[in-house]
């Protein structure tokens, strides 16, 4: 790909910064379009030798091992803290994906079933949370990896599924075209926008997955107080829709909810107050983000000879 603009870019996608951005348009003339992201994750007791996992998890001493407290810690999401959410889901009728572990589909079945009930879309999320993708992988093996982890998502939600979420955002050079060679539509590991954008020579559409708005990154490593969170949240949901209304072109949104994190009683009142606002956002398209995916990618693959106003 020829980049047509000098920036800190490279050839997995062109450079494109806002003011030449083309104006997406979203149905009904949806200010925002928002994907509510709900991970369902296998954390493995002792994760297999050679995986890579985010260091940010991992004992430093190395001293616990196996670590039952971590492991049971996130257990706790799928035991208890997933019914919290999805009650408030329940109530606010949003539209849900599932970033779910391969492995999850397995051993959780139940829970892929009430995933189900609810009509969510499942993207596939590598195949353990504790086993990022990594360059060192050789290009078959990474090839394997992402194969296996589509299908049995696939298999276990009864649809094909349509994108990606990579574990911890982890991706090679290699795996946007991966991803497309497989055929699927959209890849939601990339947070340097607001908007989707082609990559991989146009094969594939990056959802942006808005790490500085992820409730892991904010309330967990950045150690930002819940009451804060919900007030985060709100106010980037309502910056971006009055932005859209502004420059009369849609915007997109994310919000990435971990249960073992945003389920926990302690923070699940704002994080309902989250939810809430999230869900009241003037101008709002509630969206799958293979539905978001599948509305920008016409546009984003049509020649445009205007500038965003």
């Amino acid at each position: 790909m020829t980049i047509p603009h000098e920036g800190m870019d490279h050839a997995l996608y062109e450079f494109l910064p806002l003011p030449d951005r083309p104006a997406l348009r979203w149905p009904g003339g949806a200010a925002l379009a928002g994907t509510v992201f709900l991970y369902l994750e296998h954390w493995e007791l002792l994760p297999a030798e050679g995986t890579l996992r985010d260091p940010r998890f991992r004992d430093p001493f190395g001293d616990f091992r196996p670590d039952y407290r971590a492991y049971t810690w996130r257990e706790y999401g799928n035991r208890i803290g997933i019914f919290r959410l999805l009650d408030v889901l329940d109530r606010t009728e949003l539209k849900v994906t599932v970033a779910a572990n391969a492995s999850a589909c397995d051993r959780y079945p139940y829970l892929v079933d009430e995933l189900l009930k609810r009509d969510y879309e499942f993207a596939a999320h590598g195949s353990h949370a504790t086993r990022m993708l990594t360059s060192r992988m050789p290009e078959a093996e990474e090839r394997d990896f992402i194969a296996s982890s589509v299908g049995r998502v696939s298999r276990a939600s009864g649809k094909p599924c349509a994108g990606w979420i990579g574990q911890d955002y982890a991706e090679s050079e290699r795996t946007p075209f991966l991803l497309a060679e497989l055929g699927l539509a959209y890849l939601a590991d990339w947070p340097n926008d607001d908007l989707p954008y082609l990559m991989a020579d146009g094969k594939i559409v990056s959802l942006p997955n808005q790490s500085e708005l992820d409730d892991v990154q904010l309330m967990w490593h950045r150690r930002v107080l819940a009451p804060r969170y919900s007030e985060m949240i709100a106010e980037a949901a309502t910056e971006l829709a009055a932005e859209a209304k502004r420059a009369n072109a849609g915007r997109f949104m994310g919000l990435h909810l971990h249960p073992w994190l945003a389920g926990m009683p302690h923070r699940f009142p704002h994080v309902v107050r989250a939810i809430e606002a999230f869900a009241a956002t003037d101008g709002l398209w509630s969206a799958t983000a293979a539905e978001v995916a599948l509305a920008a990618a016409p546009q984003l693959r049509q020649p445009q000879a205007w500038r965003m106003p």
